[in-house]
């Protein structure tokens, strides 16, 4: 563990806070929670969580901070997970009682009651089934009186009903059906639309109220049913795609079995829930079964498919000593495993609760949409006066003409569109991630990395594959092999790292028995010391030795010789001087080099390595793959440092790294990926990005993932815009209808809707065809089919 200071770093903080650096994030919706009915992630600041019945998108939780938030101290004293309908008041927050702040979402028309995470999933349900029996009401009352009129003056007369305008009175019969449809189309919407009136803040609930009593007021009562409708079909889908991205968590569920076959001392066993189970119990794994719980194999072999969790379509051989995971899947033959995790801290569930939380954590574009729809509004109501009032005051105009098209302005205005746009394709680019087995932590980190210019990262187990392997013993002087071994193999008898791992291998293939060195302590950056045998001793670079005083004891040629090779150099010694070397040897990815010419394809105009090895064999792996430069023996305040200099040259850099040792760059980073997150407990909360298995060729997938993704919101926003323009232009001359103006708005929110779906598929596109049941393959699975 001594010869590279990317794999000697332990004593880096783990508690490092990476949750918010680099996203430029002023959010509201910055706290995040646990999908509802998966495990329950623990609120913000451990603060009061609300459950708020109409809670779906930006504009409601715009709503809730100018209400909530003047009585808490301020909006920042508000968090929102919009995909659960949850608002947490944080502790910061001035104190104010339960009843106030439900009372406080009552005047907004929208409802509260403390959070209940065993009731949130039914209670979502109901309030989206809610606005469907509403929205089918309206729809339904709206075709019955189209159908009476057809009848009461044939097709014809019907198709007078889109000229608008005005047309003849109606039969107080057809009055009825259309104003059923009214009611239901805007009873859901109404208490929302009186709120903002009473705090002189519109919003897009108010402009179609008040396009509907203006459509009444006009005796247009088929334009006003069918903005009721419309807008209430609008509403419905946007719920319908934030339940989209809950069931697509939710369904992560099933990949682990509720129960376990626990096996107890006295040979018998019983079904028990995986939630009950301790850390250190033993349960049985027939073959084909999912493995309910993170483990150790104690007894039995066989393959293990891990599709679901990292993407592999390959099975990986599990045997006695080896870890296996929740949700993944045992082939042929029994396994007895001792539970490591108890069912709140596998690695599954991990993921649940980060890909629960992502999209509380918003894109840049987001907001900007979000902020442009609070100032847009007010304006598009001003300018609704201005075509209502001057054409008749300054040119003459007949004034129902005009009020009719400030009618149709507001609907045309209405910002639904343009606010659902961003959301629901950050939802189908996170779900897409999730397939191709990488963990986006939010919409922040899918804008990020199609903007990247430079790119930092570890050598171990990124360009190189992270299992090294003892190439060559060199004793020096009188000691042996078998000696060298023993006191390399003791250093390292605590350590579960690669070189640790390759030491310690090495020394049992060649028979020799390890016992752990006394009083051992890792020197960041240079190596381990220790005392054995009442001896002090010590392993590190070639620089420990220098330190030490040892340096010219190291013969010249041998160190040029490892170190041409691209090996790694391990000295070993004791208080005298060296006793030997050890050349550890970590092959380079075979696709290393081709995955580094197509990130510089990509425009990654710098990618730099950054390691604690030494200086030749970190040129000669760079070298070898295309590496612009390289930055050798660090320790890990100069990668801080290094990745400093390149944040102030580059507007986006990204630091790959095991998502531990690394963190503190990482988090200097405007981004920082976690390379094969299974088997790091820390790597998910780490990294911003987490890469199921360590393969680095994600990264060129990401890219382009991420790329895709934004050329489609540019797509959605430029779509809702130039609608909007071309409707506006033609209200302004008198042109345009307001049924047409409410059929072109809904028919842009399915079509901005439809747009953003395509990026489900962006795994299949953009990365190689991967085998088996995947984590994202469930994510999608879960949200096209769980009955919305």
């Amino acid at each position: 563990m001594a010869a590279n200071s990317e794999t000697e770093q332990h004593d880096v903080s783990h508690a490092h806070d990476h949750s918010t650096h680099g996203s430029g994030e002023a959010s509201c919706c910055g706290g995040g929670t646990g999908p509802a009915g998966a495990i329950p992630s623990t609120p913000p600041e451990h603060g009061r969580s609300f459950q708020v019945s109409g809670l779906d998108c930006a504009e409601e939780v715009s709503i809730l901070s100018k209400v909530v938030g003047p009585k808490l101290g301020g909006a920042e004293h508000l968090a929102f997970d919009v995909i659960n309908g949850r608002m947490t008041v944080l502790e910061s927050a001035d104190q104010i009682s339960d009843s106030q702040i439900l009372d406080l979402v009552a005047s907004t028309g929208m409802m509260a009651r403390a959070w209940d995470a065993d009731n949130a999933s039914a209670d979502q349900a109901a309030h989206l089934a809610k606005q469907k029996w509403f929205t089918l009401l309206s729809g339904g009352f709206w075709a019955a009186g189209f159908g009476y009129h057809i009848v009461e003056t044939g097709l014809g007369g019907a198709l007078g009903l889109f000229s608008g305008h005005g047309e003849a009175a109606m039969p107080v019969a057809e009055v009825a059906l259309f104003g059923l449809a009214i009611l239901f189309g805007v009873w859901l919407v109404a208490p929302k639309a009186w709120s903002s009136a009473r705090r002189m803040s519109p919003d897009m609930n108010l402009l179609m109220v008040v396009a509907v009593a203006g459509a009444i007021a006009l005796g247009e009562y088929f334009e006003a049913a069918t903005v009721a409708f419309f807008f209430s079909l609008s509403l419905y889908l946007e719920s319908w795609s934030v339940g989209r991205a809950r069931n697509a968590v939710s369904a992560l569920l099933d990949l682990a079995p509720p129960t376990a076959r626990v096996l107890y001392d006295d040979g018998s066993e019983a079904d028990v829930p995986a939630s009950a189970i301790p850390v250190g119990a033993h349960f049985i794994v027939r073959g084909g079964d999912r493995i309910p719980l993170d483990g150790e194999v104690l007894d039995g072999a066989g393959a293990v498919d891990q599709a679901p969790i990292t993407g592999e379509s390959a099975l990986v051989p599990k045997e006695a000593g080896d870890e296996v995971y929740a949700g993944t899947i045992n082939g042929e033959g029994t396994l007895t495993v001792r539970a490591t995790k108890a069912a709140t801290d596998t690695v599954l569930s991990k993921i649940i609760r980060m890909v629960g939380d992502a999209h509380s954590k918003r894109a840049e574009v987001e907001q900007w949409v979000t902020k442009f729809a609070r100032i847009y509004t007010p304006i598009v109501m001003a300018l609704a006066v201005a075509i209502a009032v001057l054409p008749p005051l300054l040119l003459g105009g007949e004034w129902n003409y005009w009020f009719y098209n400030a009618l149709v302005l507001l609907v045309i205005a209405c910002p639904c569109a343009l606010v659902i746009s961003t959301p629901v394709s950050i939802v189908a680019a996170l779900t897409a991630s999730a397939r191709a087995g990488v963990l986006i932590k939010g919409g922040a980190y899918v804008e990020a990395p199609g903007r990247t210019t430079a790119l930092a990262l570890d050598k171990t187990g990124t360009i190189t594959m992270g299992e090294p392997e003892v190439a060559a013993v060199y004793p020096l002087g009188d000691v042996s092999e078998a000696d060298l071994l023993t006191i390399a193999g003791a250093l390292e008898a605590r350590s579960s790292h690669p070189l640790a791992r390759a030491i310690l291998g090495k020394a049992e293939q060649d028979g020799i028995s390890v016992k752990a060195a006394e009083d051992t302590r890792t020197v960041p950056g240079r190596g381990l010391e220790g005392r054995m045998d009442g001896r002090s001793v010590w392993l590190g670079s070639d620089r420990f030795a220098v330190e030490k005083g040892f340096g010219d004891t190291i013969p010249s040629d041998l160190r040029n010789r490892i170190e041409e090779a691209g090996s790694t150099l391990v000295a070993v010694g004791n208080e005298n001087g060296v006793t030997g070397l050890l050349e550890l040897r970590d092959r380079i990815r075979p696709d290393a080099k081709g995955i580094v010419a197509q990130l510089h394809a990509q425009g990654v105009t710098k990618i730099i390595m950054l390691t604690g090895d030494n200086e030749r064999t970190a040129r000669a792996v760079a070298d070898e793959v295309g590496i612009d430069e390289v930055r050798a023996e660090l320790l890990p305040e100069d990668k801080v440092t290094a990745i400093e200099e390149l944040v102030a040259e580059h507007d986006m850099v990204a630091m790959i790294g095991d998502g531990v040792n690394d963190a503190p760059a990482m988090a200097r980073a405007h981004y920082g990926i976690a390379m094969g997150a299974v088997g790091s407990d820390a790597a998910i909360e780490t990294a911003d990005i987490a890469l199921m298995t360590d393969d680095i060729g994600k990264v060129p997938w990401l890219i382009g993932h991420s790329r895709r993704t934004m050329s489609i919101i540019r797509q959605n926003i430029g779509i809702s815009l130039a609608t909007k323009a071309v409707f506006v232009g033609l209200t302004a001359f008198g042109m345009a209808t307001m049924w047409g103006a409410i059929a072109a708005d809904v028919g842009v929110s399915l079509l901005v809707v439809a747009n953003a779906l395509r990026l489900l598929n962006g795994h299949r596109a953009e990365s190689p065809p991967q085998g088996g049941d995947r984590v994202g393959d469930r994510l999608a699975e879960g949200a096209l089919a769980h009955g919305h």
